[in-house]
């Protein structure tokens, strides 16, 4: 009967704690069961249902209730499985299982007021161990409410008696400051924050709880954190924080912490892939090679005794970094050699993306489409994915019109999909068709208001031909309420302040998007700038790194032959 046990020992810890109602199971109860399980195998899950309930009634039995509290859920009915979970706890009002179905359920249906007394008394059964793993469990469990800043309430007073807690209390702030983040309460979640250290200083869950706070723009959370980090941190805390500074575009912040984690612990593995990420973004080539062999030193290997697993996802971040070194160092060959050591599906269409850039620098644009091609189509996704893969291809290959049929044709079979359209418009300008450009960015904003990349991209162009400037200033502010700290909107608002004549705001704002992305195309305004103000020297300079980082970029390109320089 599907492997329900219904004998007297019952695995079931009401039966344990209270004694077990199996001697109630007669003859006609056991038939009802009978056909329950029947009734459930046939597929009439609701026939299923009723009959449990009455036999659990009957009997009192909780294998019985939780039969029929399973078949309520699998007939996605919750108020049947909230009528077979009230019925269980009536019977049982201090069963754990009971209590914690009942809670569970009232989160389901979103009637958060009504979890709280369950969830109480769930809590109250435990041990303080088992306490502290299902309270940090509680933001998980409250994410699909509605109501979030109710949610934190009912919580917060279910955790009351945990919250002064010795032994659970850091973990009840934290959680309890997680669902205030959930509810935009970010003054309530750093209070959580701070009561939380206050009781363990040395407790981790705080500390990341700040963490994630630094994302609201609250300082006081990130002098939390960096006061803990103080104190000899584990590795993982500090590559936390440096996670969240890249999350946050503070690149030359993040290396520092980076640097500072390799010395510490100088055998952490993820430390030296991160540090050579950031090399590599800071076009440190060398420094980037020597970090990713180390990586490679200290990689865990399966055995040669194991069975075959996946590449995981570090190995196959260290090839593409080697591979990237490798073509940025114009070893074109070297950097395939290093693409053909990675062996994972998963990965398939990034790493031929990447090896269908460099054929195409060698002239091969039809193996480079070839590559795009032989990937096969795993994820729902991918077909849209090598779309685009092959329209980067084209642009990379100068063939904008063919790439531009293909975005079409894309559209029309992927007519939601904005980055077709987005990508078309790209083209468009590519192609001196700045009318039609403006048309599709619209399009794109009119459809999807949160596409930054559409503002960003119109806006730069405005500022570019140097007109409308007024327009291109709100359509780059706008860009910048959806992402503050991005590089390349920080480019755009910088050339459209030089285009303006502010040049001394125009430096200050390019050389913050250089520091924080160094990119040929933003070295490109930046040099430009620079020889604006009678500062050759820099100008060369800047223009000389920008040559080593992407030699063939067109307003790279386009500057430099426009101004008559040769670096």
């Amino acid at each position: 009967m599907a492997g329900v046990c219904y004998n007297a020992c019952g695995a079931n810890s009401d039966a344990k704690t209270q004694g077990s109602n199996s001697s109630s199971l007669n003859s006609e109860l056991m038939y009802q069961i009978l056909v329950s399980e029947f009734s459930a195998q046939a597929g009439d899950l609701d026939s299923a249902y009723a009959v449990a309930l009455s036999a659990a009634r009957k009997s009192k039995e909780p294998k019985l209730y939780e039969r029929a509290v399973d078949l309520g859920l699998r007939l996605r009915k919750g108020d049947l499985a909230l009528e077979a979970a009230k019925a269980w706890v009536q019977a049982w009002p201090t069963s754990q299982p009971g209590n914690r179905y009942l809670f569970q359920i009232y989160v389901l249906l979103n009637r958060v007021a009504e979890a709280q007394e369950p969830l109480r008394r769930d809590l109250t059964a435990m041990t303080p161990a088992e306490r502290i793993v299902a309270i940090s469990m509680l933001p998980r469990q409250f994410s699909r409410v509605s109501d979030k800043k109710l949610a934190a309430s009912i919580v917060e007073k279910a955790l009351a008696a945990e919250l002064t807690n010795p032994t659970t209390g850091t973990m009840a702030w934290s959680a309890l400051g997680s669902l205030r983040i959930q509810a935009d309460e970010t003054e309530g979640a750093l209070e959580a924050v701070r009561k939380g250290a206050a009781i363990d200083p040395k407790a981790r869950e705080p500390v990341l709880l700040a963490i994630a706070l630094m994302g609201y723009k609250m300082p006081q959370a990130e002098a939390i954190a960096l006061k803990y980090l103080l104190d000899q941190p584990l590795p993982e805390m500090r590559m936390a924080y440096t996670r969240q500074l890249l999350a946050l575009n503070r690149n030359a912040d993040a290396y520092a912490q980076v640097l500072q984690l390799t010395d510490e612990k100088p055998d952490y593995a993820p430390g030296w892939l991160i540090r050579a990420g950031l090399e590599l973004q800071e076009h440190k080539l060398a420094q980037a090679k020597a970090s990713i062999e180390t990586y490679l030193k200290l990689h865990t290997k399966p055995s040669e005794t194991e069975p075959s697993t996946p590449m995981d996802a570090g190995l196959v971040q260290a090839y593409l970094i080697l591979a990237q070194v490798a073509e940025q160092n114009n070893q074109l060959d070297e950097a395939i050699g290093h693409l053909e050591k990675i062996d994972s599906p998963h990965d398939a269409l990034r790493v031929q993306k990447q090896r269908a850039s460099i054929l195409v620098r060698q002239g091969k644009p039809d193996a480079a489409l070839a590559a795009i091609r032989s990937v096969p189509e795993m994820q729902a996704n991918d077909a849209q994915a090598k779309i685009s893969a092959e329209v980067q291809v084209l642009r990379e290959s100068r063939d904008y019109t063919t790439a531009y049929r293909l975005l079409q044709d894309a559209i029309t079979r992927y007519p939601q999909e904005p980055d077709f359209v987005y990508d078309q418009a790209m083209l468009a300008e590519r192609m001196g068709n700045l009318d039609e450009m403006e048309q599709l960015l619209r399009q794109v904003i009119a459809s999807n208001p949160d596409y930054y990349n559409a503002y960003n991209a119109l806006g730069y162009t405005l500022a570019n031909q140097n007109v409308r400037l007024s327009e291109a200033r709100a359509l780059i502010t706008k860009a910048l309420e959806f992402a503050p700290n991005d590089p390349y909107i920080m480019d755009s608002l910088g050339w459209l302040e030089f285009r303006l004549g502010n040049t001394a705001e125009a430096l200050r704002l390019l050389q913050s998007a250089y520091k924080t992305r160094p990119d040929a195309e933003i070295a490109a305004h930046l040099g430009e700038v620079f020889w604006s103000l009678d500062q050759k020297e820099e100008a060369r300079a800047i223009w000389k790194e920008a040559i080593r980082l992407n030699p063939e970029n067109e307003t790279l390109v386009e500057t430099l032959k426009r101004l008559q320089i040769n670096p």
